[in-house]
Parts: C-alpha cells; sequence; structure tokens
C-alpha cells in the first residue's frame, strides 16, 4: 500500500485562511440545502459528563454530506469555568473522511470552526425568518458563538442598534470593544436583560446559566420579531411557544436528545412537538417550505447545532488550505 497523508491544520492555519462572511455563510447555506434536500446523514449528538464537578461536558457529532462525499465527527468540550483558566469556554477538534472508503482526510483544529458555523447558522436563519429589514439587534452572552453571531448577522442587515448584555461587566465590555473594532460602529452595552432585548427586531440569547432561570421575559417580544434562544439552560419562559406563529428548528431529532436547550422541556413535556413546529430550516433553504410570509409573523428559531455545519465548513476551510498550501501534511500509514 502507497503511504497514506492527511492534512492538519491548527488555530494559526485556520487564521491564516481569513475566510470571509460570505465564504463561511455560503458553506453553512449549502449544508443546509443538502439536508433540506435529504442528501445528509446526521446522527443525534451525543454527550458526556466526565463529571459534574468540573461544570463541563462533551458532544460528540456525527454526520454525512452526500454532495461533498465526506463525512465527519467533531468532538467538543463545553465547560462554563474555563474563562478562570484564560481558555475559551470550547475547545473542539473536527476529523474529515472520505465517505466512500473510511479514509481519513483531514484533522482540524474546530475551536473556531464551531464558532463561525454557530453564527452562521444564525444568521442563515435571521436570512430566511428575520422580519424585513430590521434595525435593532438584542443579543445576551458573549461567549465566543456570540462573536460570529454578531458579526454575521450585522453582514446581512447592517442595524442602527447593536444592543449586548453578559452576566460579567469585562466580558460583556470586551466583547462589545471587539465587535466595534471589527465592525466599524458603537455597540449599547446593557446592565440587564431587558434593556438589551425589549423591542428588539432579532433577538439573540445565547447565555450560559448553570441553572434554569427564565431571565428572558416573554412580555418583552414584539409582534413580527425572530427569536434565536440557543442557550445550554433554558433561559426563557413556559409560555414563550405560546406567541410564536411559526417555531423552526435545525434538526428534529437532535431537539429529541439530551439535558441540554433552551426548550428542552418544552419538548419533555410535549408542548413541542414535530406537528406543532413549522419545519426545520434546511427544508427553508431547499425551497421546500416558506420561510417568513408576513411582516407580523413572530417567529422562533431554535439551533442545537449541526454535525453537517461543521463538517461544511471544515470541508470549505480544507479546500482553501490546499490552494493556499496552508497546514502540516501528516502521514498516517
Amino acid at each position: 500500500m502507497d503511504p497514506i497523508h492527511l492534512r492538519y491544520l491548527n488555530a494559526q492555519d485556520i487564521e491564516s485562511l481569513a475566510l470571509t462572511e460570505s465564504e463561511i455563510l455560503d458553506a453553512i447555506e449549502t449544508s443546509l440545502r443538502a439536508q433540506g434536500e435529504g442528501a445528509t446523514v446526521i446522527e443525534p449528538r451525543m454527550h458526556l459528563i466526565p463529571d459534574p464537578a468540573f461544570n463541563g461536558h462533551f458532544n460528540v457529532l456525527r454526520g454525512y454530506i452526500a454532495p461533498m462525499g465526506t463525512a465527519g465527527v467533531k468532538i467538543v468540550g463545553d465547560y462554563r469555568d474555563n474563562y478562570q483558566k484564560g481558555f475559551p469556554s470550547e475547545f473542539a477538534i473536527l476529523n474529515l473522511m472520505d465517505a466512500r472508503t473510511g479514509l481519513p482526510t483531514a484533522i482540524l483544529n474546530a475551536t473556531d470552526i464551531t464558532e463561525m458555523r454557530t453564527g452562521a447558522v444564525t444568521a442563515i436563519g435571521a436570512k430566511y425568518l428575520a422580519p424585513t429589514s430590521p434595525k435593532i439587534l438584542g443579543h445576551i452572552g458573549a461567549r465566543g458563538t456570540a462573536y460570529w453571531n454578531v458579526r454575521l448577522l450585522d453582514h446581512l442587515f447592517d442595524f442602527d442598534e447593536i444592543r449586548v448584555h453578559s452576566r460579567r461587566p469585562e466580558s460583556r465590555d470586551g466583547f462589545a470593544r471587539r465587535l466595534e473594532a471589527v465592525l466599524g460602529k458603537p455597540i449599547v452595552v446593557t446592565d440587564n436583560w431587558r434593556d438589551c432585548l425589549a423591542g428588539a427586531d432579532i433577538m439573540v440569547e445565547a447565555s450560559r446559566l448553570a441553572t434554569p432561570e427564565p431571565l428572558f421575559r416573554s412580555d418583552w417580544i414584539k409582534p413580527g420579531a425572530l427569536v434565536i434562544p440557543y442557550g445550554t439552560v433554558s433561559a426563557v419562559e413556559d409560555d414563550i411557544t405560546d406567541r410564536m406563529d411559526k417555531i423552526v428548528v435545525d434538526d428534529w431529532g437532535q431537539c429529541l436528545i439530551g439535558p441540554f436547550g433552551c426548550l428542552r422541556r418544552h419538548v419533555d413535556s410535549g408542548r413541542i412537538t414535530r406537528e406543532t413546529i413549522h419545519g426545520e430550516l434546511g427544508e427553508i433553504c431547499a425551497g421546500k417550505l416558506a420561510g417568513r410570509e408576513d411582516r407580523e409573523e413572530t417567529i422562533l428559531f431554535w439551533h442545537r447545532g449541526l454535525s453537517t455545519s461543521d463538517i461544511a465548513l471544515g470541508h470549505a476551510m480544507l479546500a482553501k488550505a490546499e490552494r493556499l498550501g496552508i497546514g502540516q501534511t501528516l502521514r498516517y500509514a
């Protein structure tokens, strides 16, 4: 057998690729469209909690995208207290394989991939579900995915006002400074949830609560808004789903498993079922299902995170890295 090599991309390599907003969004929308066309396999994620005292867990995501001929597995650790060590909350690694033979093709540092693809799914959801010309974005949370939420949403909509909030002042202030430097516009920093969210056209909740707490009040949602809550632990009130004209998810199978997710108790109690949701975002991207149909529709989009998003973005990064000669070649066999 001839030698087998694979490409390894570390954090510095991925930064050197300098993917544009359009490259990120195109890769993710392509994967969502493939999902809507039935050209993917998405296995529900698995969770590993090593010890509750560590305040963290691992997610294992597995999937396949037929048009790319690529399968992949991502392992990501999500640890709430990592900021105390100067670490990001999430560390991740992505393995890509040729789906026809199982041949490993690449190993990628997937920490930035996780953040980018999450922000891209938020943005693509808003592309199809947001009110026309939204002016105000309210964003709760300042973890890694938050940056790409705001950056990619603003790329699409160029907001007049962006409000941010997180629990720690140093976190929200630093988040705002980073956004101002990149977006070139002022960011409104709020010290409470209400001032951040109330009356916003797009409301994103990416908090990191230790236990469920209804900090996101349903009364703050104005008619016609798009609500995107995806915090690991629920911060919403029970009646939030009663106020929605449509509920869209990224993958219904993902909504049924694991202890985490902002609408976990809504699913477990039967308040949300496959029959009561409008459908999956991939069906909308593929043109099989309508997105927003009326300016007064109030819509909730809940995404848990898809293996295929990681695979698609990793695939795009790998192709660009090969063109530019970025990364290391490792001998596998």
